[in-house]
């Protein structure tokens, strides 16, 4: 497939790198989400560079749940903040996509 020019990426491998990026925004997934989650193991990872890089987290939050983050992270020279900007409770099966 071709890469689409600030289209979302294909799947890229969930390193220890990828899950402390996510474990980063944890809280503030965490208090979007109204809940705590004692499992929080990133499943999949995808990227799509804009002003800056979204995140798209497919998160195994326990049991039989996920959830798809979206975090914003920006340009270095504006000081690199990451901001989750929207999340959603998905199943197992349910392939992450590109969403706001």
């Amino acid at each position: 497939m071709a890469k689409i020019c600030g289209g979302i990426s294909e799947s890229k491998v969930v390193d220890a790198e990828v899950q402390l990026l996510a474990n980063s925004v944890k809280s503030e997934i965490e208090e979007k989400a109204e809940k705590k989650f004692d499992v929080f193991v990133v499943k999949v990872y995808k990227s799509q560079t804009v002003a800056g890089i979204n995140h798209f987290f497919k998160i195994h939050v326990g049991g039989t749940n996920y959830i798809h983050a979206k975090v914003y992270e920006d340009l270095p020279c504006r000081g690199g903040k990451r901001t989750v900007s929207c999340i959603q409770t998905k199943s197992q099966d349910e392939e992450l996509i590109y969403f706001d």
